[in-house]
């Protein structure tokens, strides 16, 4: 059985080992032990007292060779010549985890990556095994964005660090060592942290990623539509906004996008006609046409406009439905274009706010605005400290129960309130909730379902 244990603060040079009888050593810090409080509330495992700084070895006497720990500056100079030499540029993950954990002093690493429908951390390497997000300390790792740690009774302790580039959950560090010391814990942090960079800087064109964080053949609309997708996070100081798809092995028109300046977020929910590959390329011309305005300085209504026009002029018997947004990060003022979609939902203090944002919308995006004499319209609305918004495709709402009706508005609603209620992380809010959604499908969806949530929270609040 597995114990679990949690970090603390600690002094440099403290420690813990596993299986020493448990004399903390005098002069020692505060360590790492079992049945601290953790996240939500839920503590560490049963009870393992061992507090010992380092003086023993896992069946007592003198220490053996792996509990030898390389001096920082030793461990600082091999790391400085692992970066500085080109040639680590070119390794594969794995090579590159082992050498660089060398450089730090740790025993060993293995990286795991989640699978795209965020249900399984797949290790980089074929001799671990995959492990499920839900139900293991690894997986509270990952959906906590926090450290954990473990004792196995094969011996030895692993520590957990979640893989984060900027608000992007990629997966976890695993890293195994006779003891844990504040040291080791700060070199295994910065392990993280650079193989984060790493993989985000590979994982596009290294189809070794891709391969491993597929469970299932993916269908051609869908690798073509995913090409053009954001990353499923993104966030600073001051907001944060994630995003699910499902069926996450082929879809075929649902779209989002979102993006950042220094004082706004760019957010944006497509659902073309249809759901074959030319729906994949008609939100793949949206999003083009979307960015290309966006990033030549243009406001909502000409951005919006632009996206008519393109679709107008290189695809003019398609069209698509969205609402695009954009968040004052200063000021929390909220504008938004609904064109044919479903309405945004306000969640404020785990109320839903009915009707908060619900507006008559305008033509969906393409031929058919062109065809209106309306003038496009933009909406505006005020955020407080702490507000989410969630944007969704009709196939979310269109979804049925196991008793053949359809989910609605209503339970939808619910289905939110229940997966915002617990204080968790938006992405973790996210993956519970489209988890939910396909649980009450039995796995499979009639239409595509697409989810993205922002949760403003400025720096004076």
């Amino acid at each position: 059985m597995t114990r679990a244990l949690v970090a603390g603060t600690e002094a440099p040079g403290a420690g813990v080992r596993s299986g020493c009888p448990g004399q903390p050593r005098q002069g020692s810090g505060p360590r790492v032990r079992a049945g601290t409080p953790m996240a939500g509330g839920r503590r560490a495992g049963p009870g393992v007292r061992c507090q010992t700084a380092g003086t023993c070895s896992r069946r007592g006497g003198p220490p053996t060779r792996g509990d030898e720990v390389s001096t920082p500056e030793s461990s600082d100079a091999a790391l400085q010549d692992f970066l500085a030499d080109p040639a680590h540029l070119t390794l594969d993950l794995p090579t590159a985890v082992s050498r660089c954990a060398k450089a730090l002093g740790l025993r060993h690493a293995v990286v795991y990556l989640v699978d795209i429908q965020q249900r399984h951390l797949i290790p980089q390497t074929d001799v671990a095994s995959t492990i499920p997000v839900d139900g293991t300390l690894a997986g509270w790792a990952y959906r906590t964005q926090a450290l954990r740690v473990e004792e196995s009774d094969a011996g030895g302790i692993t520590a957990w660090f979640p893989l984060l580039d900027g608000a992007e959950r990629l997966g976890v560090l695993a890293v195994s060592q006779s003891a844990l010391t504040s040291t080791s814990l700060t070199r295994g942090r910065a392990l993280a942290s650079l193989l984060a960079m790493m993989i985000t800087s590979k994982r596009a064109y290294e189809d070794s990623f891709v391969r491993r964080t597929r469970t299932e053949p993916m269908r051609l609309p869908a690798e073509m539509l995913r090409a053009f997708l954001p990353p499923r996070t993104i966030g600073n100081a001051q907001v944060v906004s994630t995003a699910v798809l499902e069926p996450a092995y082929e879809i075929g028109g649902d779209a989002f996008d979102h993006s950042l300046t220094k004082t706004t977020l760019h957010v944006s929910v497509l659902d073309s006609m249809g759901h074959d590959l030319a729906s994949g390329l008609t939100s793949a011309v949206s999003l083009a046409a979307c960015r290309n305005a966006r990033r030549t300085g243009a406001d909502l209504p000409e951005l919006v406009e632009c996206v008519d026009e393109a679709l107008a002029r290189w695809l003019p018997d398609k069209f698509c439905t969205a609402v695009l947004a954009q968040l004052d990060l200063g000021t929390g003022l909220l504008r938004w274009s609904n064109c044919g979609h479903p309405p945004p939902i306000l969640i404020r203090g785990q109320r839903l706010i009915t009707d908060a944002m619900e507006r008559d919308a305008d033509p969906p995006m393409g031929m058919p605005s062109l065809l209106s004499s309306r003038p496009r319209r933009t909406h505006e609305i005020s955020l407080e400290p702490g507000d989410r918004v969630l944007m969704y495709t009709d196939g979310v709402i269109e979804a049925r129960t196991r008793e053949a009706k359809l989910l609605g508005l209503e339970r939808f609603a619910d289905y939110v309130i229940r997966a915002t209620a617990g204080g968790e992380l938006a992405p973790e809010s996210m993956r519970r909730l489209i988890h939910s959604i396909l649980a009450m499908q039995e796995g499979r969806l009639r239409d595509d379902a697409t989810l993205l949530m922002f949760e403003w929270r400025p720096l004076s609040h």
